[in-house]
C-alpha cells in the first residue's frame, strides 16, 4: 500500500496546532519556540518509525503531549519532555544531546522516563526493581510519573492494534500499578479511564455487558435525574447560589467491582450514578456554603445518616475534597449526592496539576499535604528491601488503601491506611520513635503495639531507649514505611550478632584443631547446608554451633566417602507450608498432600524437638512433641492418624518456649537471670513472673528461641547463675 507522505505531513502539523491550542496557559513566544524545537527534534528522530497500526510513530508523542497539556495541565517543560519521551530510548538521540539542546531539567526528566520505559519486563523481579526506579525519579520530579501516566493512557486508548497476549499484559499492569498511582496523585479522570480500559481488555464480556446495560437504561436514568434535580435547582437559584448540577454515571470498572464484591446483579445496584452539585463561591466561604447546600438538600430529601462523608474538613491525602451524602429520592430510590466547589472539582478531576494552580489561594496547606505523601514515598525508597516484589506489594498496599486520621497528643493529624496499628503510628511520627516504641496510649488508655487504630483516635507513643525492633513486629504493622524500617533494623541486629559469632566460631575451630580460614568457613557452611557465612556466624553467636558439628565436619573433610555413607540423606518427604509465614520448616509423611500445619499449643514444639504430626478433623495437621503430655493418648488411640515429621535446617525463625527456674531467693537474682537472657544470648523475652515463699523462688519465663539447641544453650547458662538450683523447660518434670 502506497503511503501518502504529504497527507501525513499535513496531519502531523494539524495535530501539533491542536496541541498548542490545548495548552491551558497563555504561552509566551519563548514557550512556543521551545515546544516547536522539541516537536521538530521528535519528528526528525522518529521519521522512519511506525506504530503497530501503521501510523507514523510521531502521532504517539504528540498525543502524549496533548494529554499532558489538556487532561493533566502540565506546563511547557512537561510538554517538551512528553514530545521527547521516547527519543533517547528508541532513536540515535543521546541524553547528552537532549541536555545540550534543552538543558539539565529536561534531560533529567527524560532520563527518568528512559529508565522506567521497561517498567514491566521479562521477569517480575525486574519489573519490581524498575518500578522502584520510577518512584525514585518520581520523588525527584513528579512530572516523570505524570508523563508516564499520559504515555500509558495513549497506549491504552490505542490497544486494539496490539496482539491479544500484549493487550492482556499491558491492561493487567495498568490495573496493577498505573491506575492506583493515578488515584494516589488525585488524577481521578485518568484513573477512571485507565480502569475502564483495563477492564475492557482483561474481562471483555463483563465490560461489554455493563456498557450495553448502561446504554439501554440511559433514557430512564435521564428522566429520573431530571425529576430529582428540578426542585433543587429552584431552591438553590432562589438562595442566590451560582452552581452547576448534573447526574454522572459511575464508571464501568466500579460497577463491575460492586457486582463482584457485593454479589449483586446490575439491576440491584442502586447507585449507578451520582448527582454532583458544583458551586462557584470564594475560597473563604467554601466550607460554609457547601454545608448550606447540604442543609437545603436534606430539607428536601431524607438523608441516610451513616452515609455522610465529610472530606472538606479532612481532605484525603491526595487532595480530594468533597461532601458526600446519600438521600432517599423519588420512587423510593437512594441517590448519592456530591457537593463541592469549582476549585474542589478541578482538584478532584485533575489532582496534582490543579494543586499547583490553586496553591496561591490555598496557602501552604494543600502543598504540605501533597508533599507529605511524596516525602513518605521518598522515605520508603531510602532503604528498599532486597526482595523487590515484596517492596511492590508493600507499596501497593498503601496505594490502594482507604485512610484513617489519628492525632498526636498535641493534636497533629496523621493520615494512615485503614488497618494501621499503634506501631505504624509510632513509625509515622519518626523512625526512632518506632524503633524504641514499648507501648501506646490510645485515648488515654494503655494498648498493645498491634492495637488497630480507628479514625479520630488520639495516640501517645511510649518509648524506651532499651527497646529494639523484634521479628514479630513485622506482623504488627501494615504500612510500607514501618515494614521496611523494621526489616532494616533486624538486618542490622543480625549483623552485630554475627560479628560476635565470628570470634566464637574462631575459638571453637582452634579448640578442635581446625584452621580458621575463609575456605574452611565456606566449606563448613556448605556442610551444614547454610546459605551464607553470616548465617553461620549468627548461629555460632546463639550457641547453635558446637563441637559435635565441627568434629563431624573434620571427619567429612578427612574421609568424605566414609562420612557420606553415614550421613545418608533421608528420603525427602512432601514439603508442608508453615502457617507462621516463614520458610518451609518441616517435612511430613511419605505421600501426604501439601497441607498447612499448626504447632500444637499443648507442648509448643520448636525446631530440633523430636516431633510427630497428627491429622485432626477440622484443623489440618498439628505438630506435637514426642514427649507432649497428650502424646501417649494420641499415639496409642489414634495411631492411624499419626504421620512422621522432621525439622529442616532452614533459616532461623523465632519460636515461643517456656522455662521454669527454681532456686534460693538472693538479692538481685531476677536481674542476674534477665541479664543472662538479654545480654548473653540475644534472646527476646515475652513474659516473666517470679513467686517467692520461705526463701525459695520459682520463676516462669517465656522466651523466643530458634530451636532446641538454642534453648538448651540458654538453660545451661542459666544454671550457672548464683542461687539457681534447677532450670527446666516447661512440660518437663
Amino acid at each position: 500500500m502506497k503511503i501518502d507522505l504529504e497527507a501525513e505531513r499535513k496531519e502531523i502539523l494539524k495535530r501539533y496546532r491542536a496541541l498548542i491550542k490545548a495548552c491551558k496557559r497563555n504561552l509566551s513566544d519563548a514557550d512556543k519556540a521551545i515546544i516547536r524545537k522539541a516537536f521538530d527534534v521528535a519528528v526528525e528522530s522518529h521519521k522512519h518509525m511506525r506504530r503497530k497500526s501503521g501510523e507514523p510513530y510521531i502521532y504517539h508523542p504528540i498525543a502524549v503531549a496533548h494529554i499532558c497539556a489538556e487532561e493533566i495541565g502540565l506546563g511547557t517543560t512537561g510538554i517538551v519532555c512528553a514530545l521527547l519521551h521516547d527519543t533517547v530510548e528508541d532513536t540515535d538521540l543521546s541524553l547528552e544531546d537532549v541536555k545540550g539542546l534543552f538543558g539539565e531539567k529536561v534531560s533529567k526528566i527524560i532520563d527518568g522516563l528512559t529508565k522506567i520505559s521497561g517498567v514491566i519486563d521479562i521477569s517480575s523481579s525486574l519489573q519490581a526493581e524498575n518500578f522502584r526506579k520510577v518512584l525514585l525519579t518520581m520523588s525527584e520530579d513528579i512530572r516523570v510519573i505524570l508523563i508516564k501516566l499520559a504515555d500509558r493512557m495513549h497506549n491504552m486508548r490505542t490497544l486494539e492494534h496490539m496482539k491479544r497476549d500484549k493487550q492482556l499484559k499491558i491492561a493487567s499492569e495498568t490495573l496493577f500499578l498505573y491506575a492506583p498511582l493515578a488515584h494516589r496523585l488525585g488524577l481521578n479522570a485518568i484513573k477512571t479511564e485507565l480502569e475502564d480500559l483495563g477492564l475492557k481488555y482483561t474481562d471483555t464480556p463483563s465490560f461489554n455487558d455493563i456498557s450495553d446495560k448502561l446504554k439501554a437504561t440511559e433514557p430512564e436514568r435521564k428522566k429520573f435525574i431530571a425529576k430529582f434535580i428540578e426542585p433543587l435547582k429552584e431552591i438553590l437559584t432562589e438562595q442566590g447560589f451560582k452552581f452547576k448540577i448534573y447526574g454522572r454515571p459511575k464508571s464501568i470498572f466500579s460497577i463491575n467491582n460492586k457486582i463482584k464484591t457485593k454479589h449483586v446483579s446490575f439491576d440491584e445496584i442502586y447507585d449507578l450514578f451520582a448527582i454532583r452539585i458544583i458551586i462557584d463561591t470564594p475560597y473563604e466561604s467554601e466550607k460554609s456554603d457547601c454545608w448550606k447546600v447540604y442543609s437545603i438538600i436534606t430539607d428536601f430529601y431524607h438523608p441516610s445518616p451513616e452515609r455522610l462523608r465529610d472530606w472538606i474538613s479532612t481532605p484525603k491525602s491526595n487532595g480530594y475534597e468533597s461532601l458526600h451524602t446519600t438521600v432517599m429520592g423519588p420512587e423510593g430510590k437512594w441517590v448519592e449526592v456530591q457537593i463541592r466547589t469549582v476549585r474542589m472539582d478541578e482538584i478532584a478531576e485533575n489532582g496534582f496539576a490543579a494543586h499547583w494552580k490553586y496553591k496561591e489561594t490555598d496557602g501552604n496547606d494543600r502543598e504540605s499535604k501533597f508533599d507529605a505523601w511524596l516525602h513518605r514515598v521518598r522515605e520508603m525508597l531510602e532503604n528498599p528491601d532486597p526482595n523487590a516484589l515484596e517492596f511492590i506489594d508493600d507499596f501497593k498496599l498503601n496505594l490502594f488503601s482507604d485512610e484513617l486520621f489519628a492525632f498526636t497528643p498535641k493534636g497533629d493529624m496523621k493520615t494512615l491506611p485503614v488497618g494501621a496499628t499503634a506501631l505504624d503510628f509510632a513509625f509515622e511520627i519518626h523512625t526512632k520513635v518506632g524503633e524504641h516504641c514499648i507501648g501506646a496510649k490510645v485515648n488515654h488508655k494503655l494498648v498493645q503495639l498491634n492495637y488497630e487504630l480507628k479514625s479520630g483516635d488520639q495516640v501517645e507513643i511510649l518509648t524506651s531507649q532499651k527497646q529494639t525492633p523484634k521479628e514479630d513486629w513485622l506482623s504488627y504493622v501494615i504500612t510500607a514505611k514501618a515494614k521496611s524500617k523494621i526489616k532494616n533494623c533486624l538486618k542490622e541486629q543480625r549483623k552485630k550478632v554475627a560479628e560476635e559469632g565470628k570470634e566464637i566460631l574462631e575459638r571453637k575451630f582452634y579448640k578442635n584443631k581446625l584452621d580458621y580460614t575463609m575456605q574452611n568457613v565456606n566449606e563448613f557452611c556448605s556442610f551444614l547446608q547454610l546459605n551464607s557465612s553470616q548465617e553461620l556466624f549468627y548461629r555460632a553467636a546463639l550457641g547453635n554451633i558446637d563441637s559435635k558439628e565441627i568434629k563431624a565436619f573434620i571427619r567429612f573433610k578427612t574421609e568424605p566417602k566414609k562420612a557420606a555413607k553415614k550421613v545418608v540423606a533421608p528420603k525427602l518427604e512432601q514439603l508442608v507450608t508453615n502457617i507462621r509465614g516463614g520458610a518451609d520448616m518441616l517435612v511430613i509423611g511419605d505421600d501426604m498432600q501439601k497441607l498447612d500445619y499448626k504447632l500444637s499449643a499443648c507442648c509448643n514444639p520448636i525446631p530440633g524437638d523430636d516431633v510427630f504430626g497428627f491429622v485432626t478433623i477440622g484443623e489440618g495437621i498439628k505438630i506435637h512433641r514426642v514427649n507432649c503430655p497428650n502424646a501417649v493418648k494420641l499415639l496409642s488411640n489414634y495411631a492411624y492418624r499419626v504421620v512422621k515429621a522432621k525439622w529442616l535446617n532452614e533459616q532461623l525463625i523465632s519460636f515461643l518456649a517456656g522455662i521454669k527456674i527454681f532456686g534460693t531467693d538472693e538479692l538481685g537474682i531476677v536481674n542476674n537471670i534477665t541479664k543472662v537472657i538479654s545480654n548473653e544470648n540475644n534472646i527476646n523475652m515475652r513474659s516473666i513472673s517470679f513467686d517467692t515463699e520461705g526463701g525459695i523462688f520459682e520463676g516462669t519465663i517465656m522466651v523466643y528461641v530458634h530451636d532446641t539447641k538454642h534453648l538448651n544453650y540458654l538453660i545451661t547458662n542459666l544454671r550457672k547463675v548464683k542461687g539457681v538450683n534447677r532450670v527446666i523447660r516447661m512440660d518437663e518434670k
